[in-house]
């Protein structure tokens, strides 16, 4: 491994570390919350549905991660109050999912968080470095992705 590419690993394994303490720690600062960093993150994708809901199937291919695990943790997320599920209007065999009061609540103050991180980033950062910043985690993620292999339903 040449300099650049262990500077790059070392870069790149503090970041991912560090956002997730990060993340854990606002969790753990807002005391009246019960979730861990994973029911967030499910909380942000059934949030991305608004009002008419999303299916398990859809946010199973949003967070690419099997049905059933999809639908264990929608069922933690519905006894802690944060999301409601319901039947559909035209296929009452369909269930959707939507975010209650507390559940939106949650939502928008983890999108406020992702906000505040991204402007604190970009703050010093002139047109030029954000684009190359903006153009090498498009690659870095296409990269990720790639290697993304689907979770067997």
């Amino acid at each position: 491994m040449d300099a650049f590419a262990a500077q790059l690993n070392g870069l790149l394994v503090d970041t991912f570390r560090t956002i997730l303490k990060v993340e854990e720690q606002m969790l753990r600062d807002r005391h009246t919350l019960d979730l861990s960093i994973s029911e967030m993150h499910l909380i942000e994708s059934v949030g991305k549905g608004k009002e008419e809901g999303l299916t398990i199937s859809s946010i199973a291919e949003d967070l690419s991660i099997s049905l059933p695990s999809v639908t264990v943790a929608i069922n933690k997320l519905q006894a802690k109050g944060y999301v409601e599920k319901f039947r559909g209007g035209t296929d009452s065999r369909m269930v959707y999912v939507k975010l209650t009061r507390n559940g939106r609540h949650v939502d928008a103050m983890h999108r406020r968080f992702h906000e505040i991180m991204v402007e604190n980033i970009a703050r010093d950062m002139d047109e030029a470095e954000k684009e190359a910043l903006s153009r090498g985690i498009v690659r870095l993620n296409a990269f990720f992705r790639g290697k993304l292999k689907p979770e067997v339903n």
